[in-house]
């Protein structure tokens, strides 16, 4: 299948159906497929050829999700932008991946005069929203355009999208997917997260990242698209209750503001069939409340940019099954199984596989693993070793094949020469009621080498005091992982999907420091 054969398959069953919602209005599959076949005529007619990016900077918009379907009717390459990016980040992601083509939202009209500046590749600019400068809008461009774009034959090895990293080891790199591998990561949360009834996916979170690829198999079922601009608790909540939300993807920390909000339970959720979080763990005692307030609809996905979403799944059944049977109750601490068409093993440092029970690297095979890095051979290589995909992530699986992620392999602490995961740390600090989020670091010391430190960030008006801390620490973990300090701050810096930036928060402690470990 061509990614465009996952609208087709809705349009075919539900021309009629809405198809896409925001703020502005609705648009039905028809309708959508009248405008896609009038922007693929447009951008060949103004020199796209098959295999020519064309990148997306947009808040969460059906403008937004129109150029992306009617960039892949004409088979371009899709590059998104994530909102929270700095220009810098866009502007290095546009010249990396030399896009030619970029839709934007009027939001970031004051990124355009440093884009067209420093991004002399870039050939065409418009203006998704509304008419800035001389650039044309959306409306203009597609104006008087052929409906009846010919189809682009199937070719299952064509790169169709470059998938950015997360860039919080480095520029972010361009993770290379074909129809083949969309097909693959679709398959998997087919087979795993089936279809209830016809889907409504709520886009809150950003479009670039895990909220917007899930659009493509929802759209094969008829769903509705509803975005919002804004994944703030009271938005989020309000659009479940009003629009009959089946789907939506959310980081941890939304999840967390929306439990906090005071009128949570309000707000009628019982349409959600899939609360998917990811890129982040969530704490056991957050996954208990997130039930109690939105239904038996938690859905755990583990994936990368270079392995779409499904490397682990747990799935709503097995969530309720572990809260409701004590001695699986540890499993809410898992990402879940590798799903069906996904291996998923621990490997040693020296290549191999390792048995159940046993820490290493997580790694994967199988046909959702990206193709490597865009233009980073050497960085494709080393991620490629003794051909699994290296995820980076330190973990083991029980008997059952559950996968628990013990920490980022880089991310290791190592104190008076033992390893310190910081993951069990954080997990502890979570449980505590007046905790937002937290990150455990190392920080240089003279004794230990690195001594152990916890940074948290409390809910607002909330107190805790750092005895109160160490304590919790000291009588549920070893001494030697006890953290020596813990400072509070008002809010931790997170990057544009919501992850906490641990790099960020070490940097600050490691100024003038030679060595890094």
């Amino acid at each position: 299948m061509r990614l465009i054969d996952f609208f087709e398959r809705g349009l075919r069953y539900w021309s009629e159906t809405p198809c896409l919602v925001d703020s502005t209005g609705s648009l039905t599959y028809a309708e959508v497929s009248l405008r896609s076949h009038q922007t693929a005529s447009a951008l060949t007619s103004n020199g796209l050829k098959p295999g020519d990016i064309v990148a997306i900077l947009s808040q969460n918009c059906s403008k937004a999700f129109e150029a992306w379907i009617g960039a892949a009717r004409a088979d371009g390459v899709w590059v998104g932008l994530a909102a929270l990016n700095s220009v810098s980040e866009n502007t290095y992601i546009l010249n990396h991946r030399h896009a030619k083509w970029l839709f934007i939202h009027s939001d970031f009209k004051k990124q355009i005069p440093q884009i067209q500046k420093e991004c002399p590749e870039l050939e065409n600019i418009i203006c998704l929203d509304e008419k800035i400068d001389d650039y044309l809008t959306f409306e203009e461009f597609i104006d008087n355009h052929s409906d009846n774009f010919p189809p682009i034959p199937y070719d299952r090895g064509s790169i169709i999208s470059h998938f950015s990293s997360g860039g919080t080891t480095g520029q972010p790199k361009g993770a290379m997917w074909t129809s083949l591998i969309w097909q693959a990561w679709s398959a998997n949360v087919l087979a795993h997260l089936p279809m209830k009834k016809r889907p409504v996916h709520l886009v809150a979170s950003s479009m670039a990242h895990g909220a917007g690829i899930f659009v493509w198999p929802i759209m094969a079922f008829g769903g509705t698209i509803v975005s919002i601009s804004r994944a703030d608790p009271q938005s989020v909540l309000g659009a479940i209750q009003e629009h009959g939300v089946t789907h939506t993807f959310l980081p941890p920390t939304v999840i967390y503001m929306m439990l906090s909000h005071p009128d949570a339970k309000e707000y009628d959720c019982s349409s959600m069939d899939y609360l998917v979080y990811g890129g982040a763990p969530m704490s056991a005692d957050k996954v208990k409340e997130a039930i109690e307030v939105f239904g038996p609809c938690m859905t755990q996905i583990y994936g990368q940019a270079e392995c779409p979403v499904t490397i682990g799944i747990l799935s709503p059944e097995e969530h309720i099954e572990a809260i409701e049977d004590p001695d699986k109750e540890h499993r809410l601490l898992s990402c879940g199984r590798a799903p069906v068409f996904v291996q998923t093993e621990i490997m040693s440092d020296e290549g191999h596989l390792v048995e159940e029970g046993e820490w290493g690297e997580i790694v994967v095979r199988g046909e959702i693993v990206s193709l490597g890095y865009y233009g980073d051979p050497e960085a494709t290589a080393e991620i490629q070793e003794y051909g699994w995909h290296h995820t980076g992530d330190v973990g083991y699986k029980d008997n059952d094949g559950f996968i628990y992620i013990v920490d980022r392999k880089k991310d290791m602490i190592i104190s008076g020469g033992l390893n310190v995961f910081p993951i069990e740390i954080e997990r502890l600090i979570w449980s505590f009621d007046q905790v937002q989020d937290c990150v455990v670091i190392g920080i240089p010391d003279e004794k230990w080498g690195e001594a152990v430190k916890a940074v948290v960030e409390l809910k607002s008006g909330e107190i805790l005091q750092e005895e109160d801390v160490i304590k919790l620490c000291k009588a549920e973990l070893a001494a030697y992982k006890v953290p020596k300090t813990v400072e509070f701050w008002e809010e931790l810096p997170r990057s544009p999907v919501g992850k906490v930036l641990k790099k960020e928060v070490r940097k600050k402690f490691w100024v003038g420091i030679d060595r890094k470990i």
